[in-house]
């Protein structure tokens, strides 16, 4: 039988598991009788835990929410989970993140060691909330991995995945192969993880899909940390996703123009992440946007089912003429000169 206080653990991780649990059931799974259930929810009643008691032939427990917080039990994954969850809540604007890191701070002493070196492992930065698109599971084993390593300054050897397309601009999509890299830091961008990390291959800095990342063991050796560029990881992050090197900083995107589209400024600014959006009347704004290349925002532009006028510069007037040109070889087939398709008389 085990001692009073295992058995009282694990009658805490059942009543956890389940809304209500038969008195009978209870006494199976610990292999004791009914009346040392009985004392041990009397002992955990002591401790702080609302156990309630329904009385009968079908009676049980079930274990309610207290108005005091009792003692918690997670497992080691729930512990993880926690701690990277605490981590994140910045990006949520709730304005929580002083209370989140006494949280994370108060959590973090309670755990056994082993659970407190992998909590320290994962260090995340919170660059951007997470946006609508696709969720991309990501191993846990395989965070705690790339965070051992961006912890210990070892040198990272994986396999990248190719993808078809990057998910966004600045991610690097890779060659499937062995990579080696220095890891600096977990970050976390519209609801995706990346890894930034100086790549030892092609000598520069690159941000990977942690969903794509397979690491290989055992890692290689230490390495002295390099200085990232503009000194402050979130920026460099912005900068990247934006088009830049982050060199600067400042994480602004390198082609900026300004359009006036014939929509009210609550429509577009709805639709409009990080773009100044200005009210020219009641269905009219201004609209100052950056992206990645000129094309690139001619195409955010066009997306908007309205009318556009092209303050400038230039480059963006230059550009919405290449799309123009390219849309219309798209409508003939793609080939500028191929024939009108049939109109369906």
């Amino acid at each position: 039988m085990p001692t009073t206080s295992a058995r009282l653990l694990t009658l805490l991780s059942l009543l956890q598991a389940r809304r209500d649990w038969p008195g009978r059931l209870l006494a199976e799974r610990l292999e004791v009788s009914a009346r040392t259930v009985r004392r041990d929810v009397d002992r955990l009643r002591e401790l702080g835990y609302p156990v309630a008691a329904a009385k009968g032939p079908d009676g049980g427990y079930r274990l309610d929410a207290g108005t005091e917080l009792p003692p918690l039990l997670f497992d080691d994954d729930q512990a993880v989970a926690l701690a990277v969850a605490l981590q994140t809540v910045g990006t949520t604007g709730a304005g929580v993140e002083e209370a989140a890191a006494r949280a994370l701070n108060t959590v973090r002493q309670v755990m056994p060691a082993r659970l407190r070196h992998r909590v320290d492992a994962l260090r995340v930065t919170a660059v951007e909330p997470a946006g609508s698109g696709p969720d991309t599971g990501v191993d846990a084993r395989v965070l705690g991995t790339l965070g051992a390593a961006v912890q210990g300054c070892e040198v990272l050897r994986f396999d990248y995945t190719r993808a078809f397309a990057p998910g966004a601009a600045g991610a690097d999509s890779g060659a499937a192969g062995p990579r080696r890299a220095e890891p600096h830091h977990l970050v976390t961008w519209g609801g995706r993880w990346y890894l930034v990390a100086w790549d030892l291959d092609r000598d520069d800095w690159r941000t990977f899909r942690v969903d794509r990342i397979s690491p290989r063991t055992p890692t290689g050796p230490r390495f002295t940390p390099r200085e990232l560029p503009g000194g402050e990881v979130g920026a460099f992050v912005a900068g990247r996703f934006q088009g830049s090197d982050g060199s600067d900083g400042s994480g602004r995107r390198p082609c900026t123009g300004e359009v006036v589209l014939d929509l009210p400024a609550s429509v577009v600014s709805t639709y409009t992440r990080d773009g100044v959006v200005e009210e020219l009347g009641p269905d009219r704004c201004r609209l100052v946007l950056g992206a990645w290349s000129w094309p690139g925002l001619a195409a955010t532009l066009g997306r908007f089912d309205a009318d556009i006028q092209v303050i400038g510069p230039d480059e963006l007037r230059d550009a919405f003429a290449l799309l123009g040109r390219r849309c219309a070889a798209a409508a003939t087939n793609g080939s500028p000169g191929a024939a009108q398709p049939p109109t369906g008389r």
